[in-house]
């Protein structure tokens, strides 16, 4: 026993508390890391490291020039994780070097001999980690972003690079395999220009292409195989799918064709180290192909060949962190940048995916009319007018068509019910034609909240003397017409049938080939083994009466990919929807021409100057703040300032989305709209008025989006 035990014997002391003393006594005591180098030699060459800060506050948004001292030159090289001290005011300098401010992490983007800045300069804190993780090719994507979308570079950086994880970065990543060979065409024979599209990539071309979809279970194959034929000439290929049910299959599929080894999976559902480490093999090189959510579509693959999208119509591409980017902007800038293919594909067509086509940035790739009716199911409607001589539809809610196909297709498989979630607020339209009610000025939606006057929910003018410009009507309507089917009365209708849902609260991968109805909202309809015998499409209504300017394409999307996992006809399958069969989406649907609607839409959209024909942004905060905004932005010339209106209040306590005010506080939007070719101009005007704003001091409420998900 020491000295010091037998002293804690004597004096009553534990003998655990003295043997811990001890062992605190001769543990080797860690080194702090220096506050400041003051005094320390610089490094010899290249003394200044040029850094990007992580401040997201856009009057910040610029390199800041650090000292490098000479214990840290050979770990401070462009690209790796840094600390610095930031916020020292001028004053504070001590031998030559600023000091003070509060330690921030930062990028180190480049070493210079030289600094812009004349006064003294502070050191760098340290080094993070000496894994580059920020190269120029990503650092030239994330600044292109945020300038598209009136950002702060460190803003995109947040969402481009994920966080550290010390034992990520300790593991070697995979030695990289050799390219694999190219692939057979496969299924995209089906397709006219789909084998020529395999056979460039595999050259080493660079076609871009926008993909309609057949139905049925391929798609995720024929993204593995162009992924396939990418590969096989030397480069990397990456894949955007919307969520971690559609990555899962494509992660399959790659497999299946690739083998394992060659693809790196990038989804939330890893966990961060995972992630991370999956990360680090596509940025060192190990890896050449990935698949993921919308984080992915930063993903550092090198020698990029080919970047995919699918189903671009899908909300979850929207980042809901700013700068808000949309995964398929991102791929179009790559795609440009890297001069790499491009492929769009969806079982439907969005107005800018035809846009993209009609501007010849993109060609068509799709199949023939024999191929299509091949694949898809039959298309039966009910609308207004049978539901209304419909005695089971008045009396069980479930048109008598509906209950015919459900006991048809109940002998041969699952049958999927699709009724649109909770929430959905109806537009007004002419009661006679149904065509949507819009402003005289602006084109805007009309509106009557809690039957007031009518005004426009864009400009806020008033429209009294509305009448319908395709009829003449004077008489308006909510587009909602009818109750909502629940899955308790399916239940209850066949009793004998199991009944499983798929929704927000828990969402199905797949169902068995049993027999079953499977209730679902749109976007969460699960798989069934060998396709669903049938489908009831219920509440259309509810889907196309939407206060939204995709409403009609949003309906038709949900409407094919419901549509999409049902057997085609010749194997007996059949969809019910229940709409106005004249309207657009719905016919659209019945012919499968998907499109075709698109084009339409897009020519609609130009003839009223909506986007993607010309480029908007919204304006939101209080109104006293959105005013003051707007009048001291130096908007471009040929911008045009609709509204403000004010937006529904938000009650305390009740849901929230993303960008909705603060809870009882009553705010405006105002929408800023610029035709093309503007509209580069009108995000640096609203980046540098906010810019200004915030670098006067004070908090800034206003809030902006370019390009908005949801502009009425």
């Amino acid at each position: 026993m020491s000295s010091e035990n037998e002293r804690s014997v004597e004096s009553g002391e534990p003998e655990q508390l003295a043997l811990i003393r001890e062992t605190v006594r001769k543990a080797k005591v860690p080194r702090a890391k220096p506050r400041t180098w003051r005094g320390a030699a610089l490094a010899k060459e290249l003394p200044v490291a040029r850094v990007v800060v992580n401040k997201g506050s856009l009057h910040l948004d610029q390199f800041f020039d650090y000292a490098v001292p000479e214990e840290l030159d050979e770990a401070a090289r462009p690209g790796v994780r840094v600390r610095v001290r930031f916020g020292a005011g001028a004053h504070q300098v001590k031998n030559g070097r600023r000091e003070g401010g509060r330690l921030i992490d930062g990028f180190l983007v480049e070493r210079r001999a030289t600094s812009d800045y004349s006064g003294p300069l502070a050191a760098l804190a340290d080094v993070v980690s000496p894994e580059p993780v920020l190269g120029p090719e990503l650092l030239g994507l994330a600044r292109a972003v945020a300038d598209r979308y009136a950002g702060s570079l460190a803003d995109v950086l947040q969402l481009a690079v994920p966080p550290r994880s010390a034992r990520a970065e300790g593991r070697p990543s995979p030695e990289p395999l050799p390219p694999p060979p190219a692939p057979e065409p496969g299924t995209w024979t089906r397709y006219e220009r789909g084998p020529a599209f395999l056979d460039s990539l595999a050259r080493g071309g660079a076609p871009r292409a926008v993909w309609n979809a057949l139905p049925g279970p391929h798609w995720a194959e024929e993204i593995a195989r162009a992924v396939a034929a990418t590969l096989a000439s030397g480069r990397g290929a990456l894949v955007v799918v919307p969520d971690g049910r559609a990555a899962g299959r494509v992660d399959a599929a790659l497999t299946a064709v690739l083998g394992e080894g060659r693809h790196a999976l990038l989804t939330a559902e890893a966990g961060p180290e995972k992630r991370y480490a999956q990360w680090l093999a596509v940025r060192r090189g190990a890896v050449r192909a990935v698949v993921g959510t919308r984080a992915a579509m930063f993903a550092p693959v090198r020698d990029l060949g080919l970047v995919v999208i699918w189903d671009d119509g899908d909300g979850s591409h929207s980042e809901l962190h700013a700068p808000q980017p949309h995964a398929r902007e991102v791929l179009l800038l790559r795609a440009a940048h890297d001069r790499c293919g491009f492929l769009l594909g969806s079982t439907s067509c969005t107005v800018e995916a035809a846009q993209l086509v009609e501007s010849g940035w993109a060609k068509a790739l799709a199949a023939g009319r024999e191929q299509v009716r091949r694949a898809a199911p039959l298309i039966r409607t009910v609308g207004d007018g049978e539901l209304a001589r419909d005695e089971a539809a008045r009396a069980a809610r479930l048109p008598s068509l509906a209950w015919q196909t459900v006991r048809e297709g109940l002998k041969t498989g699952p049958v999927l019910v699709q009724v649109p979630r909770r929430g959905y607020v109806p537009r007004l339209a002419c009661e006679r034609c149904r065509t949507p009610a819009r402003c005289r000025h602006c084109a805007g939606p009309l509106e009557a909240p809690e039957q007031q006057e009518l005004h426009c929910g864009w400009c806020g003018r008033g429209a009294a003397d509305w009448h319908c410009v395709e009829c003449g009507s004077t008489r308006l309507r909510a587009q909602v017409v009818g109750a909502r089917r629940t899955a308790e009365e399916l239940g209850r209708a066949f009793p004998a049938v199991p009944v499983r849902t798929s929704g927000r609260d828990h969402v199905l991968d797949s169902v068995p080939g049993r027999p079953a109805l499977v209730v679902s909202t749109p976007g969460a309809e699960p798989v069934a083994e060998g396709g669903y015998a049938a489908a009831l499409l219920l509440d259309g209504w509810a889907m196309l009466g939407r206060p939204d300017l995709r409403a009609g394409e949003e309906a038709l999307r949900r409407w094919i990919d419901a549509a999409s996992l049902v057997r085609g006809q010749p194997d007996g399958g059949t969809v019910v929807v229940v709409a106005e069969p004249t309207l657009r989406p719905v016919q659209a649907l019945v012919r499968w021409d998907p499109v075709g609607h698109a084009q339409r839409e897009l020519a609609e959209r130009a003839e009223l100057g909506f986007p993607p024909v010309s480029r908007m942004a919204a304006v939101t905060g209080p109104p006293e703040a959105v005013e003051g905004f707007l009048a001291g932005a130096g908007l471009p010339a040929d911008a045009e300032v609709l509204g403000p209106v004010p937006l529904p209040l938000v009650r305390p306590g009740g849901p929230r989305r993303p960008g909705d005010p603060p809870p009882g506080e009553q705010w405006e939007r105002a929408l800023v709209r610029v035709p093309p070719g503007s509209g580069a101009a009108l995000a640096a005007a609203l980046k540098q008025a906010r810019a200004g704003r915030l670098a006067r001091g004070g908090g800034d409420p206003v809030r902006i989006r370019v390009d908005p998900p949801d502009i009425g």
